[in-house]
C-alpha cells in the first residue's frame, strides 16, 4: 500500500531509510526575475533543466517530486520518479506534505533539494549525519538542501532568513545539528546575476550539456 494525499498519485514504498524531496513549481512562468534575461521559454527550459540535475545528484537515492501541477507531474515520471501532488502553491506547505508522506511509507530520513540548483552533482554526502544537516546557500541566507529526519514535526520556514530559521526549528526539537556549506549546492537560481556563473550557459541548459 502507499499514501496518497489531498487527491494527489500514490506515493510507492519506498526502499531504504532515506529518499529525496524535490519541490518544482511548474515550467511555465518559472523564475519570474530571470524575464531581463530569459524570454519564458529560455526560463522554462532552464527550470526544466536544472531539475533534472537535482534529480541525477540524488542517485542512488529514491526520488520524489513535489508539485502542483500537470505538467511538472508527468515530466517527473518520464524521468522515472515518484510523484506526490499538492493541491496548494507554496514551497514550505509542499515540503512539509511531502516530508510526511514519506514519513508515512516508512522513510526515517528526508533530503529536501530545490530544484534550481544548476551545479549539483552529489546529495549523498550530504547524509550520514544523526540529526538535522542544513546546507546554506551562498549567502549563507537561504536552504537549499536540508536533510531531516521524518516524522518529528521539523516545521519549514522558507524565504528570506531560512537558514537562521531551520537552525532555530532543529534547536526547538532539542535535534543536533550541522551546518554543511557546499559552492555547488549553494548555488541556487533566482535573479539575472545568479546565471553568472562559469558552468551556467544563457540557452537555459548547464555549459557543457547538449
Amino acid at each position: 500500500m502507499g499514501v496518497t494525499l489531498r487527491d494527489g498519485p500514490t506515493i510507492r514504498p519506498v526502499v531504504g531509510s532515506v529518499a529525496v524531496l524535490i519541490p518544482v513549481k511548474a515550467f511555465e512562468g518559472a523564475k519570474a526575475r530571470l524575464a531581463p534575461v530569459l524570454d519564458p521559454t529560455g526560463r522554462a527550459n532552464l527550470a526544466r533543466s536544472m531539475a533534472e540535475t537535482v534529480i541525477k545528484a540524488a542517485s542512488p537515492l529514491p526520488v520524489t517530486v513535489v508539485c502542483d501541477c500537470n505538467e511538472v507531474d508527468e515530466w517527473a515520471r518520464s524521468m522515472g520518479v515518484d510523484v506526490l501532488r499538492v493541491a496548494e502553491p507554496g514551497l514550505t506547505g509542499a515540503v512539509e506534505a511531502g516530508v510526511a508522506a514519506l514519513a508515512h511509507v516508512g522513510v526515517a530520513t528526508v533530503v529536501v533539494a530545490h530544484g534550481d540548483l544548476p551545479l549539483a552533482s552529489d546529495l549523498n554526502h550530504c547524509i550520514g549525519f544523526d540529526g538535522v544537516t542544513l546546507v546554506p546557500d551562498r549567502h549563507h541566507d537561504g536552504t537549499p538542501v536540508a536533510v531531516v529526519p521524518a516524522g518529528v514535526g521539523f516545521r519549514f520556514a522558507y524565504g528570506p532568513g531560512s537558514f537562521a530559521a531551520h537552525v532555530a526549528e532543529a534547536e526547538r526539537l532539542g535535534l543536533p545539528w550541522r551546518s554543511l556549506p557546499d559552492p555547488l549546492l549553494g548555488w541556487d537560481v533566482d535573479e539575472p546575476e545568479d546565471l553568472d556563473h562559469a558552468a551556467i550557459a544563457f540557452n537555459g541548459q548547464p555549459a557543457g550539456t547538449t
